[in-house]
């Protein structure tokens, strides 16, 4: 019960930050879609993806592999100097060097907004980084607190620049720059990073063991590139910006989902990288996939089903209502993105950080194969369907390969249960009759409170007792 009530614990902290940033940014939407034109979403989206693509090459993942080892140095001052050293001095280099490369080359771009993806790439990483080292730390309120701060920038920014001074997507880039160089200011000086740093505490043989566990995220990272956001790169080529536009915008509502998985996530991740050697943990472990599976499962269907009746309201521009039909695709790949972030985490507390690149290279192929094959045939289709046959491939192979080193037990009726209520809501959604959307809106109600409902029973008993201690103390 302890373990349960600090993982809820620092869920709800770190959710805190995520929820009010998160969600704001996703109902700007109808800002975006009313003052950007497709082509200026679909360019914006584009660059942010390449930014997504140059840090782990860059920076080579040692944002992920500081947060992995200070969890083992938290008790060690000596040790957490060291790593923090280590990597901010790497860091700088590779930003140094990265950045005279670009000016180099950046004469022989041919792009209005190219000096963006050396500023933002930069400032990206020192924001993650720093983000890092919080959590790290076990500091999940500055990490919290960070994450607002970035969050409400990057809002407050685009609603002045983009609807204000009418600076389109230039408005968009500078608020990630400005939002990004917030945030790492706003942690550098809340946890007082100044006094890790040291230049004598510099280690060749900290840096090895750093390196070792991230140069094999690398490839990883690059194929979850691959499966979420190449597919940007695809349609532009063959069927236009705008068509990435519209892409863009039907990853928002799937987005919804990822981001309340991403707070549970990050102190999941970081609960696994802790307790993965206690003894009788494989029970427990199952039992919080599971649990979060009753939870995030319904949650991605609902929106399928409620989608209907909200779509036009946050979709005003009619360059973008052809995202309608992308929508329940990308929510079943969500779903399977979620199982297999739930069982990376196990991978990465055992730092098998090579079983994780190999099967998402894997996946990353599957998912660019079918792309190009199908794209001239289904056009935006093909990107939605490439992605959820890659995460399909890759759940299943997961599953199955985690075994090896902890036993996880999936819930297999509730899995049984949720694809019958699934292949039910799809065609009701495509269907779009109101009357039956509303059956359907139902229907998913009710299988999401039975899918709590034991969830809830637990937290009614433990408060029950709670009420019981107290009135005893009394």
């Amino acid at each position: 019960m302890s373990k349960g009530k600090t993982l809820v614990k620092n869920t709800i902290i770190v959710a805190i930050g995520k929820i009010c940033t998160q969600f704001i940014s996703f109902f700007l939407l109808p800002l975006y879609t009313a003052f950007l034109s497709a082509d200026e979403y679909g360019t914006v989206d584009l660059l942010n993806t390449y930014v997504s693509l140059l840090i782990p090459l860059i920076f080579l993942q040692l944002d992920q592999a500081l947060f992995r080892f200070l969890i083992d140095a938290r008790k060690d001052e000596s040790s957490r100097k060291t790593l923090i050293s280590t990597t901010l001095l790497v860091v700088v280099v590779q930003s140094v060097i990265y950045l005279i490369f670009y000016m180099l080359i950046g004469k022989y771009i041919n792009n209005q907004y190219k000096y963006f993806l050396a500023t933002n790439v930069v400032a990206t990483m020192f924001s993650n980084i720093f983000l890092q080292i919080s959590r790290g730390l076990g500091d999940n309120t500055t990490y919290s607190m960070g994450s607002i701060v970035s969050g409400a920038g990057t809002v407050i920014l685009n609603v002045l620049l983009i609807a204000v001074f009418k600076f389109g997507a230039y408005g968009m880039l500078i608020s990630n720059l400005i939002a990004n160089i917030l945030c790492s200011i706003f942690i550098f000086m809340k946890l007082k990073i100044y006094k890790y740093i040291s230049i004598k505490k510099f280690s060749k043989k900290s840096l090895k063991s750093l390196l070792k566990y991230s140069v094999p995220l690398v490839p990883n990272q690059l194929s979850w590139w691959v499966i979420s956001v190449s597919d940007r790169t695809i349609i532009t080529y063959f069927l236009g910006v705008a068509m990435n536009g519209i892409y863009s915008v039907a990853n928002k509502f799937s987005s919804i989902c990822i981001s309340f998985f991403g707070i549970f996530n990050l102190t999941w991740t970081e609960f696994a990288a802790v307790n993965i050697n206690e003894k009788n943990e494989e029970n427990f472990f199952s039992d919080i996939i599971n649990k979060a599976l009753r939870i995030f499962i319904p949650l991605c269907l609902g929106i399928i089903a409620y989608m209907p009746f909200v779509f036009d309201f946050l979709i005003t521009g009619q360059d973008y209502k052809f995202a309608y039909y992308q929508i329940p695709i990308l929510m079943l790949s969500t779903i399977f993105n979620i199982i297999v972030s739930l069982i990376s985490s196990i991978y990465i507390a055992l730092k098998k950080s090579k079983d994780i690149a190999k099967t998402t290279i894997y996946s990353a192929i599957i998912n660019i194969v079918i792309n190009l094959l199908l794209v001239k045939y289904i056009g935006l289709y093909a990107a939605s369907i490439s992605t959820l046959i890659a995460y399909l491939s890759m759940t299943i192979y997961r599953y199955f390969d985690v075994q090896k080193y902890v036993k996880i037990n999936i819930d297999k009726k509730f899995i049984f249960y949720s694809f019958i209520v699934s292949i039910i809501i799809i065609p009701i959604y495509y269907y779009r009759n109101i009357y039956i959307c509303i059956l359907g809106a139902s229907l998913i109600t009710l299988y999401a409170l039975i899918s709590v409902r034991s969830m809830v029973k637990e937290i009614i008993t433990f408060m029950e007792v709670k009420i019981k201690n107290l009135k005893s103390s009394i």
